[in-house]
């Protein structure tokens, strides 16, 4: 535990803290009357009003349409349905300024609602919470689908045989079991959309501000450090509290349910029912999920001759330094670093809470490792300037700068990804390697690294796109003369004129594909049954 927590004490509470101390204290002295000065103004009420408010549209409409597809993964066996998965799932792990990209490209100025139609929809609420469905899709799908799949199929028929409707089974039967699931994902799209920043920041406008973008604009444009310090406050409580909810959901599901085996629980559709429901599941999914990204690679494609993928390679002297497409080369670079680390640090933190014999103190780490993904990415990255900046640690000019900030969100994911699986190692082939004279790192090499390397393999894919796409805290600690792939499409669409949009159109489809093949990787080897496993 020792790497782990130093890193996080270190490169996530240090900024944090440094952050808020700085925005809190005034003239050397603490005011916290200053959090009750802040929260009661007009203009910070509408604020937290917005953020919540549409974090809540927003899971629920994501519920509305994603159950459905949750039912449909679970419980129907089609033609294409692995395919249909990595599909639902990419929007999941592309950058935040790539779905505001392409819903800006559906909605937006010139866009396909503007040409067919003369309507649009961007810096409207509605732009926002689309996108946001169409970010948190397969959280859902994932959440709830994959406890759907597992559930025994013959207790619901037991009830349609005693005499209960289809509808009367599934809401006294499916529903109950379902709801610790249901409660998880809720959560969960809950905690992303109240903390979401490229999105609104892309399609919100002047209009909408959720607290991440107020903390940013108030960090970086009004340079308020002491409202940007009541709002990470708030933020920060209103996500802890969202955490411990889920940690709660997350536990009685894991001890309440008897699960089967989901390959046994999938059937072809039977029934006008069903064929209407896998008809309309697939229309959501591609009017929804497929058609914003085929816009964006459409936009991309405006200029004859691939003319704003050209551009990409020229300087233009303006908001870069080098040609925007150094960016694409400079992310893969950091992320391949972030992703070093946050595997690093993750499979440790995984080992240690892994462990039978692990102390409260070990097990309560679990859950402030879920931190970063809620704290406001924003202020760890102004944090990182603030707390890093004096020696023996002045980090500002250095570029291993980006990938801490980047491993910070990585970290998590891996140690999600690798901790079931290492929990699931039987301690008694461990035991048996030690008797014969193992040492612990012999006994971790030849017993645990063979049933955990595809796991470990998948958190890192996992964590090379999370870093790549990383936004919040790169767009304050990456160097004009480095900018990566989503600090770049920010700045290409913040400044006028058709090119700089082509262009960041262009860049958001690169990144897009270097994204998807990522996750058709994972799905590759999550769905491989061979070797090892």
């Amino acid at each position: 535990m020792a790497l782990p927590v130093a890193f996080f004490a270190l490169f996530f509470a240090w900024p944090v803290a440094a952050i808020v101390a700085r925005g809190l204290k005034t003239d050397g002295a603490w005011y916290l009357g200053r959090i009750a000065d802040v929260v009661t103004r007009p203009d910070i009420r509408h604020v937290l009003w917005f953020t919540t408010w549409q974090a809540l549209a927003s899971t629920a409409l994501t519920l509305l349409l994603a159950l459905p597809a949750g039912y449909v993964f679970a419980r129907l066996d089609f033609p294409g349905k692995q395919l249909l998965r990595a599909v639902v799932t990419v929007p999941f792990v592309l950058p935040t300024v790539v779905a505001g990209s392409a819903f800006l490209a559906l909605l937006g100025r010139g866009g396909l609602l503007d040409e067919l139609w003369g309507v649009r929809l961007d810096t409207t609420v509605w732009a926002i919470l689309l996108a946001h469905v169409f970010f948190n899709f397969a959280v859902v799908v994932r959440t709830v689908g994959g406890l759907w799949a597992q559930l025994d199929p013959r207790q619901e028929e037991a009830a349609r045989m005693l005499g209960a409707s289809p509808l009367t089974a599934w809401r006294k039967v499916t529903l109950p079991a379902l709801a610790p699931a249901v409660a998880a994902a809720a959560l969960m799209v809950f905690l992303f959309t109240f903390t979401s920043f490229g999105v609104v920041q892309i399609l919100g406008g002047p209009t909408f501000s959720t607290l991440e973008v107020e903390i940013y604009r108030q960090t970086s444009e009004v340079f308020d450090l002491s409202t940007a310090a009541v709002l990470t406050l708030v933020q920060f409580a209103a996500v802890g509290a969202v955490l411990a909810v889920h940690a709660w959901t997350v536990r009685r599901r894991e001890t309440a349910l008897r699960l089967v085996d989901p390959a046994v629980t999938a059937r072809r559709p039977r029934g006008a029912g069903q064929w209407t429901l896998l008809a309309s599941v697939l229309a959501v999914v591609a009017l929804l999920l497929v058609l914003p990204l085929a816009v964006l690679v459409r936009r991309s494609l405006d200029a004859p001759g691939l003319g704003y993928y050209r551009a990409l390679t020229r300087a233009d002297g303006g908001t870069f330094l080098v040609a925007p497409v150094h960016a694409v080369w400079t992310s893969l670079q950091y992320a391949v670093a972030a992703t070093a680390i946050a595997v690093v640090i993750g499979a440790l933190a995984a080992a240690a809470l892994a462990r039978r014999d692990a102390g409260r103190l070990v097990r309560g780490f679990d859950a402030l490792l879920m931190l970063p993904l809620g704290v406001s990415a924003v202020t760890v990255g102004f944090g990182f300037l603030i707390a890093l900046d004096r020696p023996p640690l002045d980090l500002r000019q250095s570029w291993i700068l980006v990938p801490l900030a980047q491993a910070l969100v990585g970290a998590p994911f891996v140690v999600r990804t690798m901790l079931p699986v290492l929990r699931a190692v039987d301690v008694r082939l461990r035991e048996a390697a030690a008797v014969l004279g193992a040492s612990p790192w012999r006994v971790w090499r030849e017993v645990d690294l063979p049933l955990v390397r595809r796991a470990l393999l998948v958190a890192s894919g996992f964590a090379f796109a999370v870093s790549l796409g990383e936004f919040g805290a790169t767009v304050f600690i990456a160097r004009p003369d480095n900018p990566t792939l989503p600090v770049a499409v920010a700045r290409l669409l913040s400044r006028p004129g058709e090119l700089n949009y082509g262009q960041a159109m262009a860049l958001s489809t690169i990144l897009m594909v270097v994204c998807a093949a990522a996750l058709l990787v994972l799905e590759r080897l999550r769905t491989d049954r061979t070797g090892e496993f």
